[in-house]
């Protein structure tokens, strides 16, 4: 007598049948796998084994002018931590994020409000011209920001004369200015984060509102105690990705100041130091030690991060 079987799904199945499930299944795991073994397969040769390689030569002294290489155990970690410019450019680094990641948070932010505004007209025109700075690249937008904030025939500094600023910045030649000009800079490009933040504020459910009018909020209250913790999760993934940018930072303080970081070292910027001491000295064991140390303060970040949004980011479909 044949007997017949339950699946998992609770489906009625004859002994003929269940080979042919798991047959089935078996069929749909391995095209998985062969769908993303093309990923696997980059993330292995282009990822991971960089990193691999490049914690290796953390310990040893290579350099891509010789052929040799020696083992020196600890002697790199030691150089990087007695190397006054690797902390003066680590320093320059940290005052930057210091200012750009709020502003660069609390910016998009702002304009989201505004696009999301009921009364603002023509939102598609506004959405469109703050978004289109995003997707000019980079190098274009650095030489022209250059001519825009140079001290004698720049245009921004003509528009301050013309509103009473008689003494402008020389904005790229000041020590005191040059990282406020790397933070405008930076806010050409908000409008993918400022995007993100209106998608979710148009997502937020309507009847919250319509509560908070029967309970006498007014717009700052609604703004405060409804859209910022229901936008919450996206703020902190903007955030997460501007501190992880920050750690990234080279192309415009490069390419503004010509990889010099000049005035003095006030541009001068920790990945400067890294591209310089790897792609211009060839010392690919202390350039891979640069590296490592901005990865494990990028980390150690990102991770305080995670901890900290049990605090203030809220998840409808969670606690």
């Amino acid at each position: 007598m044949v007997m017949a079987s339950v699946d998992t799904a609770g489906v009625l199945t004859s002994p003929r049948e269940a080979p042919k499930r798991r047959t089935l299944q078996q069929q749909q795991r391995i095209w998985g796998w062969i769908f993303l073994s093309p990923w696997i397969l980059g993330f292995v040769l282009f990822t991971a084994a960089p990193m691999i390689a490049s914690l290796i030569f953390t310990f040893t002294d290579f350099s891509l002018s010789r052929p040799e290489m020696s083992f020196v155990g600890l002697k790199n970690w030691q150089n990087l931590f007695n190397d006054p410019l690797a902390i003066i450019a680590l320093g320059v680094t940290i005052k930057y994020a210091l200012i750009a990641v709020p502003i660069g948070i609390l910016v998009p932010l702002g304009l989201a409000a505004l696009l999301n505004s009921k009364h603002l007209f023509g939102k598609r025109i506004w959405r469109t011209i703050f978004y289109l700075p995003y997707m000019v690249p980079a190098v274009s937008s650095i030489f022209i920001w250059r001519s825009f904030l140079n001290g004698e025939t720049g245009w921004l500094n003509r528009l301050l004369i013309q509103i009473g600023i008689t003494d402008p910045p020389n904005w790229l030649q000041s020590e005191a200015w040059i990282l406020q000009a790397f933070v405008l800079i930076g806010l050409w490009g908000v409008g993918n984060a400022m995007l993100t933040m209106l998608a979710t504020m148009q997502g937020v459910p309507t009847e919250l509102y319509e509560a908070a009018d029967v309970d006498g909020a007014n717009g700052f209250t609604k703004f405060l105690r409804i859209t910022l913790p229901m936008i919450s999760p996206v703020i902190f993934y903007n955030l997460v990705l501007s501190v992880i940018g920050v750690m990234q930072y080279f192309e415009v303080p490069y390419i503004a100041t010509l990889g010099t970081g000049h005035p003095g070292t006030s541009a001068y910027f920790y990945n400067m130091h890294l591209y310089k001491t790897a792609f211009t000295y060839f010392d690919m064991g202390y350039g891979s030690t640069l590296a490592w140390l901005m990865f494990i303060i990028a980390l150690a970040l990102t991770a305080a991060l995670f901890a900290t949004s049990r605090r203030w980011v809220y998840y409808s479909s969670g606690d």
